[in-house]
Parts: C-alpha cells; structure tokens; sequence
C-alpha cells in the first residue's frame, strides 16, 4: 500500500503542487534516499550563507530549513493520528506565525541540519513501522481530508519543493562568500 501513488481523492488540490513532485512509488525508499540527498546540498552552505536572505521580507535559509523540519514534524503527527485511527479533526498549521516564534536564526546552521536528520529518521521509521491497512486511512486537518499515503507523499514533496526553490532563488552566485 506505501508503494502506490496517492490518487486525487486522497488529499485537497493545493498539495498536489507536493505529491506531484515525487516520480517514485515507493515513499519509503524515496524518504530516506531525499535526506542523503538534502545533506549533500545543505551542508555546502556555511554558517554564514545560511544567513542569506534573496530578498529583503524574505525567509533566511535557516528559516526555510527551519520551516521544513516543523513541517515535517507536523505532516508526521498527522500520518501517526490518523494511521492509529484516532478521531477528532487536526488543526492548521500557519508557518507565518511559527516561523517568528523558531528563532532560526538564533541558532547555528548545524544545529538545523542535525535537526532534519533527526526528525527525517523518526519519519522514516514511523512510515517503515506502518501495517498496509494504515496507509488507506484517513483524517481531517486544515479542515482537509488527507490519507495516511497522502501525507508521506507531501512530506517529501515539500521538502523537495523547498529544496528547489533554494537552489534556484539563494543557492549560486546569489549566495555571498564567506570572505
């Protein structure tokens, strides 16, 4: 059941624009595959350009990090509630308010890296742990209806989302030296 692509049914429109992103059929492999992955991006940025900002108003990249591995954590909980067929429906989750509140940039750049691995770990395990009748399951959240499946597909295709959007909009020549 992890190793079939969520259908439209399984989650509102809007998080498509993250399940799209994912080509694989296997959620699980291409969870834990998408942390190498990540690392070796991330960790070529150095403490200081993970202060950079593309544009004035706009997120650091330790926000944006920072705003990942929240997310992360919070599509888990998600899957976990729903997957152990508890009732009552989820809150929304407003990244404009939690995002202030992280303090990102108060911390090292290493801290947040350790931070995703931990929490990418816990992910993995939790959706490794899962019996096939869990992914079917399904909950409300944001006042949506998702599915166990839907939510390990927008984990990692937020996550890559968000990787994109650093490479094209803070990553290269845009990113300062640290000289």
């Amino acid at each position: 059941m992890a190793t079939r692509v969520p259908e439209r049914s399984e989650a509102a429109d809007y998080y498509f624009t993250y399940i799209d992103q994912i080509s694989s059929a296997d959620i699980r492999r291409t969870l834990e595959a998408q942390s190498a992955d990540a690392l070796a991006i991330l960790g070529g940025i150095s403490e200081q350009q993970s202060l950079h900002r593309y544009a004035p108003g706009k997120w650091s990249i330790r926000e944006v990090w920072s705003h990942v591995t929240d997310a992360e954590r919070v599509f888990t909980f998600r899957a976990l509630w729903f997957a152990r067929g508890l009732e009552g429906e989820l809150p929304s989750f407003d990244q404009d308010q939690a995002i202030p509140t992280a303090a990102a940039d108060q911390r090292s750049w290493r801290s947040h890296l350790d931070e995703f691995v931990a929490v990418r770990t816990a992910t993995t395990t939790l959706f490794n742990s899962l019996r096939d009748d869990a992914w079917d399951r399904r909950g409300i959240a944001s006042a949506k209806s998702f599915t166990v499946r839907s939510l390990a597909w927008i984990t990692a295709g937020h996550a890559a989302h968000h990787l994109r959007l650093l490479e094209e909009r803070y990553l290269g020549s845009r990113l300062p030296t640290d000289d």
